[in-house]
C-alpha cells in the first residue's frame, strides 16, 4: 500500500513543493485520471443522454408512425387501382376487338402509378428513419462532447493554484528561452 501511495505523491521530484507533491510519472497516473473522468461522465452524463435519447426515440417513433399511415394509404390506393383494374378487365372483356390496346395502356399507367406512389412512400420512410437517426447520434456526441469539456474545464479550474500557475508559467517562460537561446545558436 506504501508503493501505491508513493506513487501518487512523491515529495522526492519537488523539494520546494512543501508537503505537496506531482507525480510525473505518466503511466502511473493516466490510468487513474482516465478512470475518474469517465466515472463522472458516466455518473453526470447519464441522464441526460437518457432523456436525449427517450426524446429521440419518441419522435422517431412518430415518424414511423406517420409513415405507416403513408404507406397504409398507399396500400388503399393500390387496392383502389386493383378493384379499378378488375373493372377495367371486366370493360375490356366487352371492348376488346377495338379498344383492347387502349385498356391495356390505361392499366399499365395505373399500376405504374400505384407503385410509384407505393415506393415513393417507402423511401420517403426510409429516408425520414435514417435523417432522425443520424440526426439523434449527432446530438448525443455533441452533447457528450460539451459535458466532457465542461466537466474538464470545471476539473482545471478547481485543481488549479496560484501558486501552481504562478510555477508552471516559470517553467515555460524558461523552457520559451532555452528554445530561443537554441535558435539562435543554431
Amino acid at each position: 500500500m506504501k508503493n501505491v501511495t508513493d506513487s501518487f505523491v512523491s515529495l522526492d521530484h519537488w523539494p520546494s513543493a512543501g508537503s505537496f507533491g506531482v507525480n510525473t510519472d505518466i503511466l502511473a497516473t493516466n490510468p487513474i485520471n482516465l478512470s475518474v473522468v469517465l466515472g463522472v461522465l458516466i455518473f453526470f452524463g447519464k441522464g441526460v443522454l437518457s432523456d436525449l435519447l427517450d426524446n429521440r426515440k419518441q419522435r422517431i417513433l412518430t415518424t414511423i408512425r406517420n409513415s405507416e399511415e403513408l404507406r397504409e394509404r398507399a396500400v388503399e390506393q393500390l387496392e383502389k387501382a386493383r378493384a379499378r383494374l378488375r373493372k377495367m378487365q371486366i370493360e375490356a372483356d366487352h371492348f376488346r376487338v377495338n379498344k383492347y390496346s387502349d385498356m391495356e395502356q390505361e392499366k399499365l399507367n395505373s399500376i405504374n402509378l400505384t407503385y410509384k406512389t407505393l415506393e415513393q412512400s417507402e423511401n420517403h420512410k426510409n429516408e425520414t428513419i435514417y435523417f432522425e437517426q443520424q440526426r439523434a447520434i449527432y446530438q448525443v456526441r455533441q452533447r457528450v462532447l460539451q459535458q466532457a469539456l465542461q466537466g474538464a474545464l470545471r476539473t482545471i479550474q478547481s485543481s488549479l493554484t496560484n501558486e501552481l500557475h504562478l510555477r508552471i508559467i516559470s517553467a515555460n517562460i524558461i523552457l520559451l528561452e532555452a528554445m530561443n537561446e537554441k535558435e539562435i545558436t543554431d
